[in-house]
């Protein structure tokens, strides 16, 4: 072998002996806050309106409601927010795909014919060259190596960001069944309500039309049929906002499931009793909320793809190693093919830029991101026990206002039914009868007012805990574990 070849295969020989990946092998930090003891235990509180147990990736079947479960189904069969992080998704993955086929084995075909006049004088000859018909044909490979590293952080980021792609298209699952079970939520609350509604208003009809009667009889005055009138008029301009709220409900669930609000499944608009989960409320603890989140999955996965820029952006620094080959035919078409117009080789290709403050301060650009990545981490983990922890808080909050005003129910109720006595027995006026009976009902609407939040609550409680995304999920590359 030529010393020149001896040479070259030995500055070969070490540059590949000296390679090793770029950039950072990505690894959770330590200091990152889902690390943190205090975040990972219970968080289901004093009280005993939870428990601790898994919660179930369909929550919404705690409530044993099939309409609901309808609404469900079909919202996750048509919604278009779903379809959008659908083609997100897939977008992500067929960028995945191009990084995996960057580098590696190359092939090439080309044919070419023309008729050509060449230039004298570019051969250094005065006289004009003939013309003649000039083809060409050949095929070539080439194998680009990945001896940086540079290629595999690139599919690495690439696979992390279609991670970030699915966990962002469980964050939409997940906020659509919470959409669509609020939606239904508040169509049953605002048809009970309303029903209620109307009960008061009869009721003070009643008693304006007694004490009407009770004037005309003079025993009594006009300031008590003013203040009467008054407080129907004041009902009855309240009813409108039910009918609002039920029709609000359905336009959601409408867009919601894209559908008109007549292919709503039957008996949507009609609902009057609100969705109730007849156990306590599964919480888990806070390992399995952080592991559970999608949101938390994102943040992690976006912290992956950041760190594997950077050694994108490093292998900037390194040249680009290659070998090809070509085999081909140059020459009069006439003679294509034949050993004069024959022609090959093969051989290695290096190609380097040399570095300069660009390609570095790319380098710092991409720490720089990777450490605000981890910033958004950390927060997106804060963030998921702070809205866990309040919503419990809130819940049970509600709970307990609603527990108070059934307490005030029953009373209400029992004076009711005791001053109907009275009236019945002679003892009570009908105008008392009726009083107490309307107190009853006004406190019946604070109660089923209690009730929707609680319901809300609930539904909040849910979304917090990150439930729900497994139910019809198309699943992409398996992510790293946070």
């Amino acid at each position: 072998m030529k010393p020149a070849a001896l040479l070259a295969t030995a500055g070969l020989g070490l540059l590949l002996s000296a390679c090793q990946v770029v950039g950072l092998d990505y690894k959770l930090p330590d200091k990152a806050a889902i690390n943190r003891g205090d975040l990972q235990g219970q968080i289901a509180g004093e009280g005993n309106n939870v428990v601790s147990a898994p919660v179930p990736a369909d929550w919404w079947k705690l409530y044993k409601d099939p309409r609901l479960d309808e609404l469900v189904r079909q919202a996750m069969a048509s919604n278009t927010d779903l379809r959008v992080a659908a083609a997100n998704l897939q977008r992500a993955r067929f960028q995945t795909q191009e990084a995996q086929s960057a580098g590696g084995w190359n092939a090439g075909v080309k044919a070419e014919a023309q008729r050509l006049q060449e230039s004298g004088e570019a051969f250094l000859l005065t006289e004009k060259v003939p013309v003649g018909n000039i083809g060409s044909a050949s095929i070539s490979t080439s194998y680009q190596f990945d001896l940086f590293g540079t290629l595999q952080r690139g599919i690495e980021s690439a696979q992390a960001t279609t991670d970030a792609a699915q966990a962002g298209a469980d964050t939409a699952r997940i906020t659509l069944v919470a959409d669509v079970v609020r939606s239904y939520t508040q169509v049953c609350a605002a048809n009970e309500e309303l029903a209620i509604a109307n009960e008061s208003l009869d009721l003070q009809a009643q008693s304006t039309q007694l004490t009407q009667r009770l004037r005309d009889a003079g025993r009594g005055d006009e300031t008590q049929v003013t203040r009467s009138q008054t407080q129907y008029k004041s009902l009855r301009a309240d009813m409108p906002r039910y009918e609002a709220a039920r029709q609000a409900g359905l336009f959601r669930l409408s867009m919601l499931l894209a559908k008109p609000v007549d292919q709503l499944p039957t008996g949507t608009g009609t609902c009057a009793e609100l969705p109730h989960i007849g156990q306590l409320l599964p919480v888990g603890d806070g390992a399995t909320l952080l592991k559970r989140r999608p949101d938390v999955r994102q943040a992690e996965r976006q912290l992956a793809a950041a760190t594997a820029r950077i050694g994108v952006a490093t292998g900037a620094l390194y040249p680009d190693i290659s070998i090809g080959a070509t085999v081909g035919t140059v020459g009069l078409l006439d003679d294509l093919g034949t050993p004069a117009t024959n022609r090959w080789g093969f051989g290695p290709l290096i190609s380097w830029s040399v570095p300069t403050n660009g390609a570095r301060a790319r380098i710092h650009e991409a720490e720089a991101a990777t450490q605000g990545a981890l910033a958004h981490f950390d927060g997106v983990v804060l963030n998921a026990i702070r809205e866990t922890q309040t919503g419990l808080a809130q819940y049970t909050a509600q709970l307990q206002r609603r527990d108070a005003l059934a307490d005030a129910g029953q009373s209400a109720k029992e004076a009711s039914q005791q001053t109907h006595r009275f009236f019945q027995a002679g003892r009570a006026s009908f105008l008392a009868d009726l009083q107490a009976t309307r107190t009853y009902t006004d406190v019946r609407a604070q109660l089923a007012a209690a009730n929707t939040q609680v319901a809300m609550s609930q539904i909040d409680l849910f979304l917090a805990l990150g439930g729900g995304w497994e139910s019809g999920r198309t699943h992409a590359s398996q992510p790293g574990k946070p």
